[in-house]
């Protein structure tokens, strides 16, 4: 199944499992030595992986994608987040795509509201 997924397919995966709050589906589509670095951290391996997008999603109150842009191996998408009560906040998403599994996802956006917020 992988095989035959683009790396666009496999992050709109991402964000749909995110928005459902269900990671079962996105389990497969990670790589064994798959990486995130994010914000509010790093996470190595599937299980570490989904266990904190799993609390992400759980604090997460909106998720409105605004664009993703797509190649052979990378993806963007651009998306506003709100979270704990704050503004949405955009936050970029970069992820990477090896042999039809997500290797690296990297993630960049301004905290202070959020931390303020759950202050």
């Amino acid at each position: 199944m992988t095989e035959n997924s683009t790396p666009r397919q496999l992050a709109e995966t991402y964000f749909r499992c995110w928005e459902a709050k269900d990671f079962e589906p996105l389990r497969p589509l990670l790589a064994p030595d798959c990486r995130f670095a994010g914000v509010f951290g790093v996470a190595n391996g599937p299980d570490e992986f989904l266990a904190g997008l799993n609390g992400m999603a759980q604090a997460t109150d909106s998720l409105e994608i605004r664009a993703r842009l797509a190649d052979d191996h990378d993806v963007i998408t651009w998306f506003d987040l709100g979270m704990g009560g704050a503004p949405a906040t955009a936050v970029a998403n970069w992820t990477h795509v090896e042999k039809g599994l997500i290797t690296a996802v990297n993630v960049t956006f301004d905290p202070r509201e959020i931390l303020a917020a759950s202050a």
